[in-house]
């Protein structure tokens, strides 16, 4: 196996023998509910010493539908995420959908995130890659894990290594997702810290016709599989109530049972390492 990176962040590393966690509601709803996830997730991660970024969308730019709820858009997302930042004391994760973004995000963002529809959109990493921020690059659902060698290239010869590669399941169509957890060595044998989306990864796509579906009962599963696989750090999209989230609800945890799950996770990592 390759050495990996250790991709600094503040006063941790993402690919240490630390386990880090990002997290956080899919799309910013109001600031009621980031404040309460970040107190959350902040108390628990603290609680348990695992390294924690917050995470939310300013918008969500691939809908199902017109009508499906968005976000905020770019300039009052980003004084929602500033904020929660200041407040809390986190760094900061969200994605950015077109190459003009990347600058206005990286002065709030800690890490910029390319979503996975987009991820060998070129303009876009390179943009990103150029803010010298962390770069986290969705593996495509259409894609091999051995394909994402070209798109971390792209990034690499921008200029900027601080990337991290992650694993959101792999679709054969049918409205259905698929993990094959051979991809995360296969990812690190790139030489960047993998990291596993255990949410988005029960997402069923297109099931509920207007909207994407999902089963949340699979996210312990597969959260702990990456970890007995070797991922070196976990996303997780996060709510405190999930079924009356205005994205992503059904593939969402709940706020209150992210500790169990943060938990045992920990412990699985950590047996690994030894």
């Amino acid at each position: 196996m390759k050495d990996i990176k250790k991709i600094k962040l503040r006063d941790f590393e993402i690919g240490g023998d630390k386990l880090t966690i990002l997290a956080g509601p899919c799309v910013i709803e109001n600031q009621e509910i980031l404040e309460k996830t970040a107190q959350g997730l902040k108390e628990i991660t603290k609680d348990l010493d695992i390294n924690f970024v917050f995470k939310s969308s300013f918008d969500k730019a691939n809908r199902s539908s017109l009508t499906s709820y968005r976000g905020p858009g770019l300039e009052k997302g980003l004084e929602m995420l500033r904020q929660i930042k200041e407040k809390f004391d986190v760094p900061i994760v969200t994605d950015i959908h077109t190459p003009d973004q990347a600058a206005a995000v990286a002065e709030v963002a800690d890490i910029l995130q390319i979503p996975a529809f987009l991820c060998r959109q070129t303009d876009l990493l390179v943009e990103a890659a150029k803010t010298g921020k962390i770069v986290n690059i969705k593996k495509g659902q259409f894609l091999a894990p051995e394909q994402m060698g070209s798109i971390i290239k792209k990034v690499e010869d921008s200029g900027n290594t601080n990337i991290l590669v992650t694993d959101r399941g792999t679709t054969f169509g049918y409205n259905n997702l698929v993990t094959d957890f051979r991809g995360i060595p296969i990812m690190q044998e790139f030489g960047y810290p993998v990291v596993f989306d255990a949410t988005h990864s029960v997402q069923l796509p297109g099931a509920n016709g207007t909207c994407s579906g999902g089963d949340r009962r699979f996210v312990p599963v597969l959260a702990k599989a990456a970890m007995a696989a070797g991922a070196n750090a976990l996303f997780f999209e996060i709510h405190p109530e999930p079924d009356n989230a205005l994205c992503d609800g059904p593939n969402m945890l709940a706020l209150k049972d992210a500790g169990g799950v943060f938990s045992i996770c920990k412990n699985i990592f950590e047996v690994v390492r030894k």
